[in-house]
């Protein structure tokens, strides 16, 4: 059975900075495609971020990229998002998620298995 378990969200100020991890378990880590996914109140998950089974050139949203690191440690099966210059509407439950993927994907139904999320609020 897959799982997946996300830690490390919270209440952060503007400008502040939080690392999420998420451990999985029941699947070969090392040859699984990553994902973070968010859902703000009354918003659709979006994607945020992808790390493909190599960890080479991972994936972002316009909106996080450039603030946000994705990676991963196959010796812990945990993929990791660091997320600085946090900003108030970065503020959603954040999913980690895998499946039998191929290659990296940034839409929600390519992906089978999801955490149970963490929430993250960022105040002004």
């Amino acid at each position: 059975q897959v799982q997946l378990v996300e830690s490390g969200g919270g209440l952060v100020q503007a400008g502040g900075s939080l690392r999420l991890s998420c451990v999985v378990s029941g699947r070969t880590f090392s040859s699984s495609v990553l994902g973070w996914f968010r859902q703000a109140p009354g918003k659709e998950r979006e994607f945020v971020a992808v790390i493909g089974r190599s960890a080479d050139n991972p994936v972002y949203a316009d909106s996080v990229k450039d603030r946000f690191t994705i990676s991963r440690d196959n010796a812990k099966n945990t993929v990791y998002l660091q997320m600085n210059s946090l900003k108030p509407e970065d503020t959603a439950v954040y999913y980690c998620a895998t499946g039998p993927l191929l290659v990296r994907r940034t839409d929600t139904k390519a992906y089978t298995y999801w955490g149970q999320g963490t929430q993250v609020t960022v105040s002004s």
